[in-house]
């Protein structure tokens, strides 16, 4: 880590369209604020898989700028994955993160850096005047982030956007499974009084279409079944694998005793054992992949 140095971490899918604008965007914005205040500045671009031009175009961006430090994953592992590997690599005392496609304003940085200098260990954008369909993505994100506040414990309103900023030892706590990125702040286990909430104008993405659709609010509800049992990941993991045979083997029994006296009470056994051993086995495949991030990794990453 050094002091008075500032990585923001920007993870990147086909987006050739936007780089260019969110590059000079970006580095406009550090500028100022190295002006005002100091610190110097790093630009960590995640390549996370593109098909398309966007590596090309990070590569001529960091010819001429040596600020600009380009991660190349080994294949498309999802923002997840991009985010880890800009946390791990990152070396400035507060780290940043932002999505490559121009919707999040990096002016706002300067707000979360603040909080940050304050005393804060994570400072958290909430979007307002959202740019996006009410019924495919605002109604699902509003519910999502109702459910998530309630089952973690932390009273975040938006923990889908992207412009968040930490101290640097808080994202390198853990790495981050598939999916489990939309939990931030509250997978880093912090504290309501260590988390401030920033209000972000909302802005249409610069180029392209969005990579997420509806699905993502049936695979949040999926993730946080996992979620309170983190802290005791591998006890778990064994428990709701053997909870989970447990209430298939049940059902399969009841099911011959069903062949042999059909009753409306052996249904409703049946279908509650099926539903047990099926929460069972997803909070357990889920840990399964919790706890194998943690030991191998979740990013495969060359730097440029």
């Amino acid at each position: 880590m050094s002091l008075k140095l500032i990585s923001l971490v920007i993870p990147m899918h086909n987006e050739e369209g936007n780089v260019e604008f969110v590059y000079q965007e970006t580095k406009d914005v550090l500028e100022e604020i190295q002006r005002e205040k100091g610190y110097d500045f790093e630009l960590i671009f995640v390549n996370d898989g593109s098909t398309d031009r966007t590596l090309e175009i990070l590569r001529k961006i960091k010819e001429r700028d040596e600020r600009v430090r380009v991660l190349n994953m080994d294949r498309n592992r999802g923002e997840a994955a991009g985010i880890t590997a800009g946390f791990f690599y990152a070396r400035g005392q507060y780290i940043f993160t932002m999505d490559g496609d121009g919707q999040n304003d990096p002016h706002y940085i300067k707000d979360l850096l603040e909080k940050l200098e304050s005393g804060f260990k994570v400072a958290t954008g909430y979007r307002v005047k959202r740019k996006e369909p009410l019924f495919t993505r605002k109604i699902p994100s509003f519910v999502a982030n109702r459910i998530i506040s309630l089952v973690t414990g932390l009273k975040v309103r938006d923990n889908g956007c992207s412009l968040k900023g930490y101290i640097s030892e808080i994202p390198k706590k853990r790495q981050i499974p598939h999916g489990f990125h939309r939990f931030l702040p509250a997978f880093f286990d912090v504290k309501n009084c260590e988390v401030v909430e920033v209000p972000i104008v909302d802005r249409k993405r610069h180029w392209g279409r969005s990579h997420y659709g509806l699905k993502r609010t049936f695979e949040v509800l999926r993730e946080l079944m996992t979620f309170p049992f983190l802290k005791r990941a591998q006890f778990f993991e064994k428990f709701f694998k053997f909870w989970g045979v447990l209430h298939l083997g049940f059902a399969i029994i009841t099911g011959f005793w069903f062949a042999t006296d059909p009753t409306l009470v052996k249904v409703l056994l049946i279908g509650a054992a099926l539903l047990g051993a099926f929460v069972s086995l997803i909070i357990h495949q889920n840990l399964q992949r919790f706890n194998l991030s943690q030991r191998d990794g979740v990013f495969r990453v060359e730097e440029l």
